[in-house]
């Protein structure tokens, strides 16, 4: 049965986030709250110091005319500054504004104006030049505060300097930052975060204060997470998974470390040695085939060994799951493969990790089994954007594989038309900036939220993701099919796999584009011969081919015939932000790749 919670809490909120945020300052003033790299060192800051901090930016952008629920920008990479600044904008009454540094420069422009923000924090001088570019754009844009770059001491000031206004401004108001925040309302409007999209201009999604405070009281009073945690952060802060792990962490009062660079997570987690860290699944798809890869790389013994160590590790895992008495002989097995591999595998991540949480996108059951079985919970998560991220979590008491557990507390799911997905409750979207039509076609009257995803409910309430209804297509001989399902189960197959692609509307077969991962790649090409070849040398070679074939085969055997991959094809790039092919949350935008692809994708069909 799954935990069961009482959603009375919910009539006992922070009005809004800056007294939550407040709140936890006092209550924790002399604990740790962030670490961040500074040099080749770790810093670190407590309740107090951070608390100090927000309020003099707070009271800067006070001092600057902000007003209640004026937006104001966040053009930056996830590091202690985006905390700052965000927390401020919220202790002043503004709204943030997020926008990610990938994100281009007609796109960052229309976003700033889209939605009137007055004033902008800019990461440096590169993300700088995208307002400066746009200046006549941006008629609403009063001031740029810039982390690391250049400041000209008119348009463009440097966070301290915004902290010396606060400051002033503070000796003159004294109380004005704990005035400010009992003012706010909790349906001000705390957070206006712009969905990437796969088509046309970004959607501007309206969050409320209370829809935040909710979310991480949420997860709370589910006790999940404590003070005593430390989280590892380096999720987009620009994304909606990663603003409500910070709910979560004002809620709960854990520390976080913070380091937003992607190439460093698991040089970090060494250092870290955190107790829980959210990420997208293809996180954990890169650990799993690099882990994978280096073993086979060994060969001889000790590959024999790791297989052979996961091979009971997954079935004691499964008599335990289901309740079933684990023999003798296989309990002495896995003591000894725990201490030969799987806890070779866990110091990888720091050997401290309670769980992880896996959200943005599907996470494939056999990988969560796997990791499962070296005694590593993988915590699958579902939600949008538009509803504040978070939708639903298993519990690290109650979790089933597959599932992205049951609603949060205090929140409802019901399934629509067509098996759609519909949640309403207080994390869900005010409705979408400047635009009524899109919103009246994703909210209905009462309430609910359409999230476009497919799904099924069991009897305990747990939700299982059959699919993005938009993805499933037919084939000319009347099946449907939901190429999510397919991609993920090919990515557990293939080691080497970074993306798997699959397409057949109308057509009477299901063919797929494939890319392999670059890192996974450089070392097979080690071990093979092609040492210092380029990624596209490398995927057309007919090594390379041959062995794709052979999982691309394994896949096969794994489906209904109709959904059987009958031609593929490698492309010779793998998909990335830069080119556009995918969002700064690592979903692939598929009707893009399909559009950049038309004449391989054709070429399957000849």
């Amino acid at each position: 049965m799954p935990v069961n919670h009482d959603a009375t809490f919910v009539d006992h909120l922070a009005p809004n986030m800056a007294v939550q945020f407040l709140d936890r300052v006092a209550r924790s003033a002399d604990s740790e709250a962030f670490r961040f790299p500074r040099g080749t060192d770790w810093e670190s800051v407590t309740w107090k110091q951070a608390g100090d901090r927000v309020a003099s930016l707070a009271a800067g952008l006070l001092s600057l005319g902000i007003e209640p629920e004026q937006r104001v920008g966040i053009v930056s990479g996830t590091r202690y500054e985006w905390i700052l600044a965000d927390l401020a904008v919220v202790c002043a009454a503004g709204a943030t504004t997020t926008v990610y540094p990938s994100t281009n420069r007609e796109d960052t422009a229309y976003i700033l104006s889209d939605s009137e923000s007055r004033v902008v924090f800019v990461e440096d001088d590169e993300q700088l030049a995208k307002l400066t570019e746009h200046r006549a754009e941006l008629p609403h844009l009063a001031k740029v505060v810039t982390f690391d770059g250049n400041a000209d001491g008119d348009w463009v000031i440097t966070l301290d300097a915004l902290a010396e206004l606060g400051d002033s401004y503070l000796a003159e108001h004294p109380d004005v930052i704990e005035q400010t925040a009992k003012s706010i309302a909790p349906d001000a409007l705390a957070t206006l975060i712009y969905t990437s999209g796969t088509t046309g201009r970004p959607k501007g999604v309206r969050l409320r204060h209370k829809s935040w405070v909710y979310e991480g009281a949420a997860i709370e009073v589910q006790d999940i997470l404590h003070e005593d945690d430390l989280q590892f952060l380096w999720l987009p802060m620009a994304h909606s998974f990663g603003k409500v792990l910070l709910s979560a962490q004002l809620a709960c009062g854990f520390a976080t470390a913070i380091d937003g660079r992607v190439d460093k997570i698991v040089e970090n987690l060494g250092i870290v040695k955190p107790t829980f860290m959210g990420a997208a699944p293809r996180i954990f798809e890169k650990a799993h085939g690099r882990i994978v890869t280096m073993q086979q790389a060994e060969g001889g013994l000790k590959e024999k060994l790791f297989n052979q160590a996961f091979k009971v590790g997954l079935e004691v895992d499964k008599l335990v799951r289901e309740g079933k008495p684990v023999p003798l002989t296989l309990k002495i097995q896995h003591a000894l493969f725990d201490r030969l591999v799987f806890s070779k595998v866990r110091d990888r991540f720091g050997g401290r990790v309670r769980f992880f949480i896996s959200g943005a996108a599907a996470l494939n059951q056999e990988i969560a089994e796997w990791f499962h079985a070296a005694g590593i919970v993988i915590l699958e998560g579902y939600g949008l954007t538009e509803c504040s991220a978070g939708g639903f979590v298993n519990h690290p008491d109650d979790y089933r594989f597959g599932t992205v557990g049951p609603a949060l507390p205090g929140s409802e799911v019901k399934l629509g038309e067509g098996d759609e997905i519909l949640i309403r409750g207080p994390h869900v979207m005010d409705g979408y900036h400047n635009m009524p039509e899109e919103t009246a076609k994703t909210l209905t009257e009462d309430g609910w939220l359409r999230t476009g995803d497919k799904g099924s409910l069991d009897a305990d309430g747990f939700l299982t993701i059959t699919g993005r209804i938009k993805d499933l297509f037919k084939t000319s001989g009347g099946k449907y099919i939901a190429p999510s399902a397919i991609e993920a189960k090919f990515k557990a197959v293939c080691p080497y796999a970074s993306q798997f692609m699959v397409f057949g509307n109308e057509k009477n077969y299901v063919v797929a584009l494939i890319t392999l991962d670059a890192d996974a790649m450089d070392g097979w090409a080690s071990e093979n011969g092609m040492a210092g070849s380029s990624y596209a040398e490398i995927v057309q070679s007919e090594k390379v081919r041959a062995m794709v074939g052979g999982y691309v085969d394994e896949l096969n055997a794994r489906l209904n015939r109709w959904e059987t991959i009958k031609k593929w094809e490698l492309l010779d790039h793998d998909l990335s932000i830069e080119s556009g092919e995918l969002t700064p949350s690592m979903k692939v935008k598929r009707n893009v790749v399909e559009d950049n692809h038309k004449a391989q994708i054709a070429e399957l069909y000849a």
